[in-house]
């Protein structure tokens, strides 16, 4: 069915949450040349929004966290726009939207928006359109774009690349120290999180958290981005309680980063990687299209490695090659 991407541009611009929802719905499976009409149409419009990531293993909490941020955001006057990636179904590819039930006593609230989406086995804890939704809800007026992703553990730290402020989420008894060091999340982390701190263990938790930063900071003959240490700060989210903190600390990192000119920098990485990926997509996409069509050269080249008439890189090279004379 045909989609007047104008008028849904034109209806986000009156505010139009049915044009949001649509528009979303074109990023995530509208067509290459939709994808650009729309990014075009609504990038002037962007640069406002604060992006913010919450990321952690599965079981911590996080769906449970960016609600009650969301809260906290909302009692100060902020609109709020969540967009929550989810695992993809094997079967349909869609978003497994289990968690989102935690978010619904939003829904009669015009300052928020929530989103899912499916990562369709995308790397990173993101999905590929990930970025493209963000300038659309970032077009949209919101003050805060919350990024919920996917807890698939160790790929996690892509979220750095998108997100101005990115809070990591943890929980007692789940390994989660050694699992942050082994994640590199000790590295990307603006602001950690001890949700479920009224279980056991939340003391040794982040005596050890604290014991890897010191460390690492120590190694790194620095105090963390620009002067920025990461504070470690306890919640229990089902209940509410230490959320004003952590929006404190998220509102202390935005004024770090507007003082030390970090928030320029992170806008530049941002779009910088936005571009490479996108690229990357680009490259991937024409390389597929062309690869379709040489199905007898890649037969042949086949045959030919499983042979030992050739090795896997040199046939890559001639099947790259054909396709760069197809294109051509």
């Amino acid at each position: 069915m045909a989609v007047d991407l104008a008028a849904l541009v034109a209806g986000l611009e009156q505010g139009e949450r049915r044009a949001l929802a649509r528009l979303l719905t074109v990023v995530e499976d509208g067509s290459v040349e939709q994808l650009r009409e729309v990014i075009g149409a609504l990038h002037p419009r962007t640069g406002r929004a604060r992006v913010l990531g919450i990321s952690g293993s599965p079981g911590v909490g996080k769906s449970t966290l960016t609600d009650a941020i969301a809260t906290q955001l909302r009692a100060a006057g902020r609109s709020v726009a969540i967009l929550a990636v989810d695992p993809s179904s094997p079967f349909s590819g869609g978003a497994l939207l289990g968690d989102r039930i935690r978010m619904q006593g939003h829904h009669a609230d015009p300052g928020v928006f929530i989103r899912s989406m499916a990562s369709r086995g995308h790397l990173g804890g993101l999905s590929f359109a990930t970025p493209q939704a963000v300038v659309v809800l970032d077009a949209a007026g919101f003050d805060d774009v919350i990024i919920e992703t996917v807890g698939v553990g160790q790929s996690e730290v892509e979220i750095a690349a998108t997100a101005d402020t990115t809070l990591i989420a943890l929980a007692p008894g789940m390994g989660d120290g050694v699992q942050a060091a082994k994640a590199g999340i000790l590295e990307v982390a603006d602001v950690f999180v001890i949700n479920k701190a009224d279980a056991a263990g939340a003391g040794r938790l982040e005596s050890e958290l604290r014991g890897m930063l010191e460390l690492g900071h120590a190694t790194a003959g620095e105090e963390g981005e620009a002067g920025w240490w990461p504070p470690i700060l306890r919640t229990v989210a089902v209940r509410g309680e230490g959320i004003t903190e952590v929006v404190g600390a998220i509102d202390a990192h935005t004024d770090h980063l507007d003082a030390a000119g970090g928030g320029r920098v992170r806008r530049h990485a941002r779009v910088r990687h936005l571009i490479r990926e996108l690229a990357l997509e680009a490259t991937r996409r024409t390389f597929a299209r062309l690869a379709e069509g040489e199905d007898d050269l890649l037969d042949a080249l086949t045959a030919r490695v499983e042979g030992r008439e050739l090795d896997p890189y040199t046939a890559a090279d001639e099947l790259l090659a054909a396709s760069r004379s197809a294109a051509g």
